[in-house]
């Protein structure tokens, strides 16, 4: 019998495009396995985005919400 994958909030920081000026966004996913999110088309993240951060955890939202003033 195999353990069940840790599902914890997955947050996502991306910019909507590869331009400098382009806008900073987070996307939280919450109870989602992160093999999951890294394998599937994600809804809400157009996709020319460029992922700037993945982190597991609550704390990365808070976090980051600061550092890239969301």
């Amino acid at each position: 019998m195999s353990a069940a994958y840790h599902k914890d909030n997955i947050t996502i920081v991306f910019k909507t495009s590869n331009r400098s000026n382009a806008r900073t966004k987070m996307k939280t996913f919450r109870n989602k396995c992160i093999d999951d999110i890294l394998g599937m088309k994600l809804p809400g993240i157009p996709d020319t985005a460029v992922i700037v951060e993945i982190g597991l955890g609550r704390l990365f939202e808070a976090k980051w919400k600061i550092k890239y003033k969301l």
